[in-house]
């Protein structure tokens, strides 16, 4: 693990616990870090939402249109997480609105799943970053660190069943490691929120971001199987 993977791992929550403090160095370009904000761990949903809404942590909060805080039920089962929003996302504040999206909905569908339904068949979908980064480029590492309060709030007040994880960035973001998208797939790995002696633990399947499938046709059955093996493991996990 390196260290900008060390350091987006702990400001996650996950593992050992410790937290970014006030003081930490301003974010990607030199923005200042907005230290008056709420801590995101003591926020409902509703004050999470309007926190991410009103954050300038980092310059991204320069170049957005609007923030883009996740889609769907409150109560639902699943949590979809991809890397962060493009052009069509700035523009609606709706993760996964564009061709990428309908195939998403297309898959979950099939799998008897969507955004708009709740509880075992219910999808709720974040992204890694809740701004575009300009030009749909890479989060840098920064940006990452000062989203992760956000994200690490949504997975604890949602307490999903499971997380499926779409993409390299994404991927490599939340289990802290410069493995392939090839070597994390086909395997359950496990994400820990919280302190040790009382982590929320969630069993994660990583898969392809439905972007590189439009590009890549051939993977869209890889990713497929990657969706029966979430919804066997949630099958085999969730209460009787």
């Amino acid at each position: 693990m390196n260290s900008d993977h060390a350091r987006l791992w702990h400001a996650l929550g996950m593992g050992p616990l410790w937290r970014l403090r006030a003081d930490a160095p301003a974010g990607a370009g030199g923005a200042t870090p907005d230290t008056d904000r709420a801590d995101p761990a003591e926020l409902d949903w509703d004050g999470l939402e309007a926190a991410v809404a009103a954050c300038t942590a980092c310059s991204l909060c320069e170049t957005r249109t609007q923030t883009v805080f996740g889609v769907g039920q409150r109560s639902a089962h699943w949590l979809f997480v991809g890397e962060a929003p493009g052009a069509e996302e700035d523009a609606r504040g709706e993760p996964f609105v564009g061709q990428a999206g309908r195939l998403l909905d297309n898959m979950l569908a099939a799998a008897g799943l969507g955004r708009d339904r709740d509880g075992a068949e219910g999808v709720f979908i974040a992204n890694v970053l809740k701004c575009r980064p300009p030009g749909n480029r890479n989060p840098e590492p920064a940006e990452v660190a000062r989203c992760a309060p956000f994200l690490e709030r949504q997975i604890a007040l949602l307490r999903p069943r499971i997380i499926v994880v779409m993409g390299r960035f994404a991927a490599q973001a939340l289990l802290a490691t410069d493995a392939t998208i090839a070597s994390l797939r086909g395997r359950v790995h496990e994400l820990r929120i919280g302190a040790e002696d009382a982590a929320l633990r969630v069993p994660v399947v990583v898969t392809y971001h439905p972007a590189y499938l439009l590009r890549n046709l051939a993977d869209k059955a890889k990713s497929w199987d990657d969706l029966l093996l979430a919804r066997d493991t949630y099958a085999q996990r969730a209460p009787a």
